[in-house]
């Protein structure tokens, strides 16, 4: 009795194959990197809109409750103790601007300027060079009566 012996077959993939898919690969790859490149940017961008409504929500908080107080010109609100100017949290001195900003919640992530008696954030990560077009500024009103004036200047390119 013969017995023969069949080699079994090979299993894989060409070379042609592994590098077609190699070649499908990077040009994947290469059209969707920019699409991904920016996004530090975009955070960014996103985290001062975020700051920005967490100031209008503080000043609106505040203001609400100096309405309520019998027009108070200190408060202490979530723990922490703020000094208010026609309504409004002050941001006259550095001190006060440092409260305003921990009572909205913006004292770690951001970058904290209290210059000109306005409260000026940006987010950690911006280039220094940049933080001139990448913040939200808040300044309480003038006037008693008067709003606040809460200013965004926030381009994707602009917080890189």
């Amino acid at each position: 009795m013969s017995h023969r012996f069949v080699k079994p077959r090979q299993g894989g993939f060409t070379l042609i194959e592994l590098i077609t898919v190699i070649i499908i690969l990077g040009v994947l790859g290469a059209t969707a990197l920019p699409k991904f490149a920016n996004l530090g940017a975009d955070a960014r961008v996103a985290t001062l809109k975020a700051a920005k409504g967490a100031l209008i929500s503080s000043a609106a908080l505040a203001h609400a409750r100096h309405l309520i107080d019998n027009k108070a010109t200190t408060m202490t609100m979530e723990g922490v103790q703020v000094t208010l100017a026609n309504g409004y949290p002050a941001t006259t001195t550095d001190a006060q601007a440092r409260k305003f900003a921990e009572l909205a919640g913006l004292s770690e992530d951001y970058v904290i300027d209290t210059a000109k008696g306005e409260l000026k954030i940006t987010p950690k990560g911006v280039a220094r060079a940049n933080a001139t077009k990448c913040f939200v500024a808040y300044k309480p009103p003038a006037t008693f009566g008067g709003a606040p004036r809460i200013t965004e200047a926030a381009v994707p390119l602009d917080c890189s």
